[in-house]
């Protein structure tokens, strides 16, 4: 393919600001955007745009044949697995960049031909997500050694504790991080920056710069025996459900702190409410759940040493300019035939 015949279509929400970015860092690519036919934002990212938005018969033709004429995609179509499933039979396409970190999900889900997935390269925003995700890890850690249950409880009660309780230091506590990808390792600065002593797990086990034990799952329950915080940043994939059970939980020290940025289906629910039942978790601070939303009869909604939080970590205000971003460097490599940037995996979904 000539790197001055390539055709992109925007197929999910985005800014003409950010639209004529791309057109002018890629001046020789045809940029096809047609705003009419997207969803409006509700909110910043909001990709699939608001649900209420209803294409006619006529705008529908108008956004499949834009997509169908294209190279390359900005988003999957309608933002879910079965607008990838549709246009995965067009014979153009090469390549889609995903809004989502955790794209391989949606892959798997399109079920896909073995030669659609092999001509189609899937890349995912995994690392846009990195600070806001590590962030949101460290407003957990916060929260479950300062209190602020119990800070919340007494002030919505008005009540002054006669004895105070003391807190604990983050400076000098030991965290491990279940997947040093850019997310985990994103969590590790910041971790560090707070005097913390950080060591985590990694598929293909090696020495990182500031960590002071890398090893693989397997290795999982000996880390946590001495760790104050568990953070789990894993997709989810066969390999990693339920992964964080009952025999990672009984290798805890009691009152040990689990925040989930990862995967819900990383961690088995179950065996999380028992470790928070018996001690063994003081605190869990929570932004993905096996089945979201979150079932309204899930005991985690009212646990008391829990923070439910709606799968909303990730978002800021910057993240659309961020895999825009991503896409122009992304594009670049597409036109002068390089590998590109967080590819899905095709057999594994991550």
């Amino acid at each position: 393919m000539s790197p001055e015949n390539i055709t992109v279509a925007i197929a999910v929400p985005l800014s003409s600001e950010l639209v004529e970015r791309i057109k002018s860092a890629h001046p020789t690519v045809t940029v096809r955007y047609e705003p009419e036919l997207l969803p409006p934002e509700r909110f910043p990212a909001d990709h699939a745009g608001d649900p209420a938005f209803k294409r006619t018969a006529e705008q529908e033709a108008r956004y499949w044949k834009m997509l169908r004429s294209a190279d390359v995609l900005y988003g999957f179509p309608n933002e879910d697995a079965q607008g990838l499933a549709s246009i995965s039979s067009s014979p153009k396409l090469r390549w889609i960049q995903a809004m989502a970190a955790g794209a391989g999900g949606t892959v798997k889900a399109a079920n896909l031909s073995p030669s659609d997935l092999a001509r189609i390269t899937v890349t995912s925003s995994a690392g846009v997500h990195a600070l806001p995700l590590a962030e949101f890890a460290m407003l957990g850690i916060l929260n479950g050694f300062k209190g602020t249950v119990a800070l919340a409880a007494d002030q919505a009660a008005k009540h002054w504790p006669e004895l105070r309780s003391p807190t604990r230091l983050l400076s000098g506590s030991n965290v491990v991080i279940a997947g040093l990808g850019e997310i985990g390792l994103e969590t590790a600065r910041l971790a560090r920056a707070l005097g913390m002593n950080v060591s985590g797990t990694k598929r293909n086990v090696e020495a990182i710069d500031g960590i002071d034990v890398v090893t693989d799952t397997a290795g999982l329950p000996d880390l946590v025996a001495t760790a104050d915080v568990l953070i789990n940043t894993l997709p989810g994939t066969p390999y990693t459900e339920k992964l964080i059970n009952s025999k990672i939980f009984n290798a805890m020290k009691p009152g040990t702190i689990l925040i989930n940025v990862g995967r819900g289906t990383v961690v088995d629910e179950e065996d999380l409410l028992a470790a928070l039942n018996n001690g063994q978790l003081s605190y869990a601070c929570l932004d993905v759940f096996a089945e979201e939303p979150l079932p309204t009869n899930s005991e985690l909604w009212s646990h008391p040493l829990v923070l439910v939080s709606p799968h909303c970590s990730a978002l800021s205000a910057a993240e659309n300019r961020l895999i825009a971003e991503r896409f122009i460097e992304n594009l670049t490599r597409f036109q002068a035939d390089e590998e590109l940037l967080h590819p899905v995996d095709s057999v594994y979904f991550y």
